[in-house]
């Protein structure tokens, strides 16, 4: 059954205005699904994109999407960047095939239909017909027929996009909680790169994973690479701050640095257990920002995660693929300034955060067991009162307030 199939009826049914309960058919009803592609995806957000530097010139475009949505994002010939909706405005074809590209425009293969970097249509295969016979008709003008045009904004070298003429601005719409994680990681560096890139993935809906990234207590539970290394717990120093909709988060976790490292050289293990590292480069880190801020899980509703864990620094991007499938895009982060130290670190380190990691492969499987268990189950609710039943912002982070936070902003766009 595709989107287009499903009558959008109404939102599935909260059993309380509360934000600790969770129907679980929200993950398993295509109904709730084809309604949030028009009301999250399509509706009053702002999605991730790309970054600045992967169109450095006039010319470049790269295709993305929005939740199932394929965009094209290019930059114009006077430096501008824009983004608009891959399908031709002639026989919707998809027009561009390929992830990334460069050319003065771009032309649908099917019918030779052209559009500028703006998106405008510019010319049109065989308009006034063959031997003066065919062709479009007097009343036709090509600019009735550009492409669906985003509002695009950029912060630090990151290009955000919205279908919505009316939702506020991007750094009213991040908090300034949440603009000041994204600061801190940006801010005052020479201009991200990516270093790598890889696709996950995972056999479950979408807001599993999202809701996966606020949970700042799982870790130490579900990741016991992270405990045992004493890379995340909850006993460590920290804490987390939500954005006023509640949908856009961080956390952040204090490492003494130099502490750790004395310790570690001198008991020649990284654990209180037996087990060891042959090489244990993979989690030697700096202290680059110099706040002791060893890890930070920052989210950007709905389909965005910045990570920095050690030294290692990523985006992903949560991409919906149908009801119980969803591809998350990893992209590896360096600066163009890293000497070849730093890079050679963020590349080990990149080995700890990713899809065959030590701890994101349990992120993985962990959503599937979920979707696994509500398959022809979905009745009931699931319980989010850890720490309470409000969504804001703390320093205790034996807590899900970030994932209310998440039902928050996903209720009042979805009318639930």
């Amino acid at each position: 059954m595709s989107v287009q199939d499903v009558r959008l009826d109404g939102p599935v049914a909260f059993p309380s205005n509360a934000l600790s309960e969770v129907p679980f058919r929200v993950y398993t009803d295509p109904e709730q699904y084809a309604r949030e592609q028009e009301r999250i995806f399509k509706g009053e957000s702002w999605s991730y994109l790309c970054l600045a530097s992967e169109i450095p010139n006039p010319g470049d475009w790269v295709a993305t999407t929005i939740g199932e949505v394929a965009i094209i994002v290019a930059r114009d010939t006077d430096g501008t960047i824009n983004a608009f909706v891959n399908r031709c405005a002639h026989r919707g074809n998809l027009l561009c095939l390929t992830k990334k590209g460069h050319g003065r425009e771009i032309t649908c293969i099917y019918h030779g239909w052209s559009y500028d970097l703006g998106g405008h249509l510019t010319g049109v295969a065989f308009e006034k017909g063959v031997k003066r016979q065919g062709g479009m008709p007097p009343e036709f003008r090509k600019e009735d027929y550009h492409l669906h045009r985003l509002r695009v904004q950029q912060l630090y070298g990151l290009v955000f996009g919205t279908f919505s003429d009316s939702v506020a601005e991007l750094e009213t719409y991040l908090g300034e909680g949440v603009l000041g994680g994204i600061k801190r990681v940006f801010a005052g560096r020479a201009p991200a790169q990516i270093i790598g890139r890889s696709t996950q993935i995972l056999p479950n809906n979408w807001k599993l994973y999202f809701e996966n990234v606020k949970d700042s207590y799982h870790a130490s539970i579900l990741h016991s690479f992270l405990t045992t290394f004493h890379i995340n717990r909850l006993s460590q120093p920290g804490g987390y701050k939500i954005s006023d909709e509640g949908g856009n988060h961080f956390s952040y976790i204090q490492l003494d640095y130099a502490a750790e490292d004395a310790d570690y050289q001198a008991a020649k293990l990284r654990s209180d257990s037996d087990m060891r590292l042959a090489d244990d480069s993979i989690i030697n880190s700096v202290d680059e920002y110099g706040d002791q801020i060893s890890v930070q899980i920052l989210s950007i509703f709905p389909g965005m995660v910045l990570q920095q864990i050690r030294n290692t620094i990523a985006i992903r991007v949560v991409r919906p693929r149908g009801l119980e499938k969803t591809e998350l895009d990893w992209i590896h982060l360096g600066f163009a300034d890293d000497d070849e130290a730093m890079r050679e670190r963020r590349l080990r380190q990149g080995n700890l955060i990713g899809a065959a990691g030590f701890i994101s492969m349990e992120d993985g499987c962990v959503g599937g067991f979920v979707q696994r268990a509500l398959q022809y189950n979905d009745e009931g609710s699931g319980v989010v009162m850890m720490g309470g039943h409000e969504a804001q912002s703390g320093t205790v982070r034996a807590t899900e307030a970030a994932i209310r936070g998440f039902w928050k902003h996903y209720r009042a766009l979805m009318g639930a």
